[in-house]
């Protein structure tokens, strides 16, 4: 197997500059990693990643090494990966195997170099790796003291597993602490998917009809910045509270039949299958942009749009045109996958500390409770997510109020009313 599989080994040198950079804007983890190097939670222990290649993922790579860790990654994304880093990653003997644009054969290619180091923990985006294990290697689960999940579908996914007893190992949903939801899936996907629109299509978001297929805490992001812009915001939901929701924050609610005759830009945020599908298409306005914000390229019905299309080219890097027989022209970012990495460099730094910090704390304790969890998906404690809080905050240099004696007393007790 070969050490790294990078686009450009001569790329480091810039690799190595964004990584200091993203490092300048997470101090919270690095005082995580400072933590990790004293106390060594992960010697002796190999780690098997399936990540973003990021500048951000390398801080969280290095502070895994610095803990003890043997680390391998691969790319969770055919166009996510950073040349840059992840060459500056292979020149500092990371087993690093990934490079933007690689063929689906390539990512499991890929997938599977990580796997062949007989990982004794997991760190997935998207459950590829946890999956991939499960159906094509099982003999290494014995082995594995647990695993962790960066993103919604990913647990969307584990929890399926776990419901029909397929789940053989612990899984830590990282992404379902607080911190995470609040500043990676609202604040993150809201400003980078923006940022990833922007950078493939240059369009004006001002007066536009921007259509959000999906109102879920990266959905909410998303139209949120949108109205910020300036955009005429209209949401399209499957579920009744999140569309009451949409109503009450201010933005029309309809569905995506009607919303398609609307649309000026369709950003899809759902984590399903086929949510702007083959009889829409026909029904959206000539030079329609459509984007997906969600972790897999099914969001959009891309075969579909392909068989309707008379003629396609590439506009520019991260834009396809597709025509029609009516002569109407439809554009796509990124390949209809997630846009804000497939058009741009993904959450910025600040975001991705959060996420990391989850990411980190949730492996130390996977490996601390080794041997006394059960298979299944686990939700880290409100303490965690309260340490998370409280480094990011020490990070910007804000200071909190805390409770007194008497407040405690009286939040701890029942006696004391009207």
């Amino acid at each position: 197997m070969q050490q790294y599989q990078v686009k450009d080994i001569a790329l480091a040198e810039q690799g190595r500059k964004n990584i200091e950079w993203a490092e300048s804007r997470m101090s919270a983890l690095l005082a995580i990693r400072e933590r990790f190097v004293k106390e060594q939670p992960f010697k002796g222990l190999r780690i098997g990643l399936a990540l973003h290649i990021t500048k951000e993922t390398a801080v969280l790579v290095e502070t895994l090494k610095a803990g003890g860790g043997s680390v391998a990654i691969a790319s969770c994304n055919p166009l996510s990966t950073q040349d840059d880093v992840a060459a500056a990653l292979a020149k500092e003997g990371i087993a690093v195997h990934g490079k933007k644009g690689e063929s689906v054969e390539e990512y499991y290619e890929y997938i599977r170099a990580v796997i062949a180091t007989n990982p004794h923990l997991t760190v997935d985006d998207g459950c590829d790796l946890v999956s991939e294990i499960h159906k094509n290697h099982p003999k290494l689960i014995p082995s594995i003291i647990g695993g962790t999940e960066e993103t919604t579908t990913g647990v969307i996914r584990l929890r399926a597993m776990a419901e029909e007893g397929s789940l053989k190992y612990p899984v830590v949903a990282v992404n379902d602490n607080r911190t995470k939801h609040l500043v990676d899936n609202y604040y993150g996907t809201g400003q980078s998917a923006l940022d990833g629109i922007l950078r493939a299509t240059n369009i004006l978001f001002a007066g536009k009809s921007v259509v959000v297929v999906g109102y879920g805490e990266c959905g909410k992001g998303v139209a949120q910045r949108s109205r910020g812009l300036g955009a005429n915001v209209l949401v399209t939901e499957i579920d009744a509270f999140r569309a009451l929701q949409a109503v009450l924050d201010g933005f029309r609610v309809l569905p995506i039949a009607d919303a398609v005759k609307e649309g000026d830009v369709f950003i899809t945020v759902t984590g399903n299958k086929h949510v702007i599908r083959k009889e829409h298409f026909g029904q959206m306005r000539d030079g329609a942009v459509l984007v997906n914000a969600g972790h897999f390229d099914v969001e959009i019905d891309l075969a579909s749009l392909k068989s309707l299309a008379k003629k396609q080219r590439q506009m520019r890097p991260s834009l396809e045109e597709y025509t029609l027989a009516s002569g109407k022209r439809l554009y796509v970012g990124g390949e209809g996958r997630l846009i804000n990495l497939a058009a741009a460099e993904g959450h910025p730094s600040e975001v991705m500390s959060f996420s990391f910090c989850g990411q980190a704390l949730a492996l130390e304790f996977l490996a601390k409770q080794r041997g006394k969890l059960s298979p299944g998906v686990i939700v880290l404690s409100q303490e965690v997510d309260d340490a998370i809080a409280e480094l990011q905050l020490r990070a910007l240099g804000v200071r909190k109020d805390t409770l007194t004696a008497e407040q405690r007393k009286y939040l701890s007790g029942w006696q004391e009313g009207t």
